[in-house]
């Protein structure tokens, strides 16, 4: 039996193809404005502007970078098989920008009184890594 079989049977991980590019690109020190630029479908670099922006009080702007990011990662995901829920596991590196928007999508509506979605995009977040929610809140 694999380690990664689940016993429930509920859909299976999902687990995205990697896309080292961007991520190699923002640990070289390119900006996220720049990646995002070369790299629109990543949601790593969107998640990592709304980041940016939600630490210098742009809440609106954070909003609409994560959910860019988000709806990249919804893509993407759907591209990988992914039927609308099951596990996204934070443990696979090429998941964790789309984590990350989810994270920051949830962050932001919040600070913009936005409750109903912020509430769904945190258990959404629960709902597909656990870990992710640990880590990231």
């Amino acid at each position: 039996m694999s380690i990664h079989e689940n016993l429930l049977g509920g859909p299976p991980p999902t687990h995205l193809p990697d896309d080292p590019g961007p991520r190699e690109m923002l640990a070289s020190g390119a900006s996220p404005v720049e990646v995002a630029g070369k790299h629109p479908t990543s949601s790593l670099a969107w998640a990592q502007l709304a980041d940016e922006a939600f630490e210098r009080g742009a809440a609106v702007e954070s909003y609409a970078y994560a959910r860019t990011g988000y709806h990249r990662g919804l893509d993407a995901l759907r591209r990988s098989g992914w039927k609308g829920h099951g596990p996204v596991p934070w443990e696979h590196e090429p998941n964790r920008g789309f984590l990350r928007a989810l994270h920051a999508l949830a962050r932001a509506a919040q600070a913009i009184g936005e409750q109903e979605e912020y509430e769904r995009c945190s258990q959404f977040l629960k709902d597909s890594s656990p870990t992710a929610a640990q880590v990231l809140g």
